[in-house]
This record gives C-alpha cells, structure tokens and sequence, in this order.
C-alpha cells in the first residue's frame, strides 16, 4: 500500500471515530442546560421605566412606568422533529427587576434543536387551578383575585393623549374564555446552520427581544384618546392579537 492509500485510510478512520464520539455524546442518557435571555425595548429603543418617552403608531407620546409578562410552556423541536416540553416552564418577567431578565433551564436532552415555541400568558389549567406558588405566586402583582385568573401582560404609564384620570394608561391582558381568550402562542426557527445545541459540557443562551410597543399597533393601531384602560374584555383581545406576532424577536443564539 502506497503513502496515498494509507493517509486516506487513516483519515477516514479519524473521521468515523471523531463521528461516533460526537453520536455517542448527543444520544447519551445525560442533560444539559440553557438560559433564555429577555432584553425589553419599545419600538428597537431601549425600554426605560417611568422618565423615557415614547411614541406610537398613532403619534400619541406615551411613558412606561410597569411592564411584565407571562412566558410559559416552552417546547423545543429536535431537528428530527421530536418536541420536548420542559416541565414547570413558568416564567414572569419584569422590567424593574433585572434579575428575571435571564431563565436557566436543566435537564434538557442532549440534542440539536431548530425551533422554541412558547405560550404568551399563563395556560388554561393553571390559571383555573387558583392562586399558586413560584412565578405564578398572587403577590407578583399578576394575579386578579376579583376575577380568579392571571394578568398575562401588564402595562402600565401615562399619555398627555390619554383621557383617563392622571393621563394614566392601564393596560391589563388576561382571560381565557372565548370570545374574549387572550392565550397566544409564539414560535420561531433558529437558523439552519446555529441550532440550539444542548451538550452536557455547554450552557447555551437564547437571546429574544420583548417589544412593549407592540401592544399599540399590529392589527389594529391604538389611539389613547379612544382606548388606555381594559382589564380583560374584548379590548384586551384586541391588544393580544396586536402582540400576539411581534411582542418578541428572536435574535441569536451563542452556543
């Protein structure tokens, strides 16, 4: 056997050994870990509670003194098209508390993974199952207890457009009777060739944004002088079919 022949046959041999190690690894019975990172903005500027102006699609100047959100039921999709649930996959994020700006996830499937879908707002039987524990805990401020149910996105702040008292804008979403359910659901591929990769030994991030902004236009633009309080109802569905597609942009992912 000339030198040719052997080197083509050492590295074939290389590759096929490097191959089944990187098999073995993603089908092991280990886990690994992610984070999902929230950044909140309005419009692409940065999002800033209480002294930061903004603008809407209607041209009504506006401010943003409270903005949280229910993420919930996180699912993956493999690139062999199995979905994994994660369980207990309830998360709250506030903007006045950085901290739950990033979520780590453990004891995820080792494996490469395409897509994330997730519910915006809290799902169907947990919102009839009565005030909870966690991210679902009545005293995060998202929990009507008059009405026995989650607030899924709450905005608060003021408008000089806004006829409500104070100027003040209340925008409360929640309800999970038709015809006024406000339950979305939002998902997104990752790129092709950056998948999410899960491995024993890595811990990657998903990086979304949060557009506030998105609640005042979509489907139908919002006027303050005509709508700046709802608390549950056909207006607040209204606003979820606004968000519903824009409320958050995948961005990255860094494995």
């Amino acid at each position: 056997m000339n030198i040719k022949n052997i080197l083509i046959l050492l590295f074939t041999v290389i590759i096929g050994f490097t191959s089944c190690k990187k098999d073995e690894a993603i089908n092991s019975s280990e886990k690994g870990t992610f984070t999902i990172e929230f950044e909140n903005e309005v419009n692409g500027a940065p999002l800033v509670l209480n002294n930061q102006n903004y603008k809407n699609a209607n041209g009504d100047n506006f401010n943003i003194s409270v903005f949280k959100y229910y993420v919930s039921n996180i699912k993956l999709t493999k690139t062999d098209g199995s979905i994994y649930s994660l369980p207990e996959s309830y998360i709250l994020i506030d903007a006045a508390k950085p901290s739950s700006f990033l979520t780590n996830f453990k004891n995820i499937p080792l494996g490469d993974y395409t897509k994330i879908s997730f519910i915006i707002g809290v799902d169907k039987e947990r919102n009839l199952a009565g005030a909870q524990t966690g991210a679902l805990d009545p005293a995060l401020g998202m929990f009507w207890t008059w009405n026995s149910g989650y607030i899924f996105v709450k905005l608060e702040g003021t408008s000089p457009q806004s006829t409500a008292t104070n100027n003040a804008l209340t925008f409360h979403i929640g309800g999970i009777v038709d015809p006024n359910n406000t339950i979305r659901t939002f998902s997104t591929d990752f790129s092709t060739g950056n998948p999410l990769r899960i491995r024993a030994d890595k811990n990657p991030q998903v990086h979304f944004t949060a557009n506030a902004g998105s609640l005042f236009s979509g489907k139908q633009n919002i006027s303050f002088a005509n709508l700046n309080f709802t608390m549950g109802g056909a207006n607040s569905v209204l606003v979820a079919d606004n968000y519903a597609t824009s409320l958050f942009e995948f961005k990255h992912i860094h494995n």
